[in-house]
C-alpha cells in the first residue's frame, strides 16, 4: 500500500476542512516559498486578509460571495485614517483600498488552484485611481544633489558614491542596500536580485565607477556590504587613523531608511525644496534614458518592471515629439 507523507496528509486535511484561517496560512506560505515573495509582501498580505476575515466573519471559503465583497468594499471606502501631514482624519485612499482587494483576489486565485470552492477571483474589480504623477527634479537640481556631499570625508565619499550609483543604474533602494562589496570594476555591469527574486543586469557609468573605486580604496573595514554605517562627524580621510565605523550589530550594512535620510539631507543642503528620495533619483534615471532616445521596452528591463504599463508612467514627461509638434504648429495663424 502506498504511504502518503504526513505533511501531505496535513495539507490535504486543511484543504478539505475548508477552515478559512488555515487556508489563509497555507496561502501565505505558498506566496513566500513557491512564488518567492518578500517577507514584507507576505506580512502585508497577512494584514490585509486578516482585516477582511475579521470584518466579514466568514468561516468558510464558500461564505465569500458578491454581497460579502461589496459590503466589505463599502466599509473600506468609509474607513478613516490619520493624514500624513497631521491635518486630522481622511478616508482610505483608493490606491490603498486596491491593495486590500489585490490580496483578496490573490487568495481567491490560490483557492481556485487548490480546487476549493469560493468566489471566482475574476469577480474582484479594482477601483479606478487617478493617473500617477511623477516626482521629478531638474537636471540642474540633480547636479546640485550629487555635488552636495563633502567628499573629503569617508562619509561624504560614501554618500556621493551611492547617489551616483542610484542615478547610473536606476536601482531600487532595497537593491542598492543589498549590494555586496566585491564588485568587479573591470566590468561595466553587475547583476542584482530585485522584486520576486528576479535577477537583472544593470550598467555602471564611468562616473559611478570612478566614485566606487575611490570609495572602496578608502574603506579599511572587513564588512561584506558595499555601503556601510559610519559614525562621527569627523570621518575625515586625510586624518591619521581609520574613520570610526558603527559596531553595534553584526553587519554595518546601511538600511533603506538610512539611505532615504541621506538623500533627504543632501537635497536640503542643495537647496531643493521638493521632496527628494532614492526613488526620485530612479525616476531621473528613467527619464534621462527616454529623453535621450531609449525605447520603452529597454527602460522596462533596466528598471526591472514586470509590466510595461508600469514603465509607461514616464512617457507623458518625455514625449519630445509632441513638444516639437506644438512648437511647429501652435499659434502660427496669428
Amino acid at each position: 500500500m502506498c504511504q502518503v507523507p504526513l505533511k501531505d496528509w496535513v495539507a490535504y486535511n486543511i484543504l478539505m476542512s475548508h477552515n478559512i484561517s488555515d487556508l489563509k496560512q497555507r496561502f501565505l506560505e505558498y506566496i513566500e516559498i513557491e512564488r518567492g515573495r518578500s517577507l514584507k509582501t507576505v506580512e502585508n498580505y497577512d494584514r490585509y486578509l486578516s482585516r477582511f476575515l475579521e470584518h466579514t466573519k466568514v468561516k468558510s471559503p464558500s461564505d465569500i460571495d458578491d454581497d460579502v465583497v461589496r459590503e466589505y468594499r463599502l466599509w473600506l471606502n468609509r474607513q478613516e485614517t490619520h493624514n500624513q501631514k497631521g491635518l486630522g482624519q481622511t478616508t482610505l485612499k483608493k490606491k490603498t483600498q486596491n491593495y486590500y482587494m489585490i490580496a483578496l483576489r490573490a487568495f481567491l486565485k490560490y483557492m481556485a488552484r487548490m480546487d476549493v470552492k469560493s468566489l471566482s477571483p475574476d469577480r474582484i474589480e479594482l477601483a479606478k485611481i487617478p493617473e500617477r504623477s511623477l516626482d521629478l527634479i531638474s537636471t540642474d537640481e540633480l547636479g546640485r544633489l550629487l555635488d552636495a556631499p563633502d567628499t573629503a570625508t569617508l562619509r561624504g565619499l560614501r554618500d556621493r558614491t551611492l547617489m551616483e550609483l542610484l542615478f547610473s543604474t536606476g536601482l531600487r533602494v532595497s537593491e542598492l542596500c543589498s549590494l555586496p562589496r566585491d564588485i568587479n570594476l573591470k566590468l561595466d555591469e553587475l547583476s542584482v536580485r530585485g522584486k520576486g527574486e528576479k535577477v537583472r543586469v544593470v550598467f555602471l557609468s564611468e562616473e559611478s565607477k570612478k566614485w566606487l573605486k575611490t570609495y572602496l580604496d578608502k574603506r579599511d573595514d572587513m564588512d561584506d556590504a558595499l555601503f556601510v554605517q559610519i559614525l562621527g562627524k569627523d570621518s575625515d580621510i586625510g586624518k591619521a587613523g581609520s574613520p570610526k565605523l558603527a559596531t553595534n550589530r553584526d553587519s554595518l550594512r546601511l538600511t533603506s531608511r538610512s539611505v532615504e535620510r541621506i538623500v533627504k539631507q543632501y537635497a536640503i543642503r542643495a537647496g531643493i525644496s521638493k521632496k527628494v528620495t532614492p526613488h526620485v533619483i530612479r525616476h531621473s534615471f528613467a527619464t534621462d534614458l527616454l529623453r535621450n532616445g531609449a525605447d520603452l521596452r529597454s527602460v522596462q528591463m533596466l528598471l526591472g518592471h514586470a509590466n510595461i504599463g508600469t514603465t509607461q508612467i514616464y512617457t507623458h514627461v518625455t514625449d519630445s515629439e509632441l513638444k516639437r509638434v506644438h512648437q511647429k504648429f501652435h499659434g502660427k495663424g496669428k
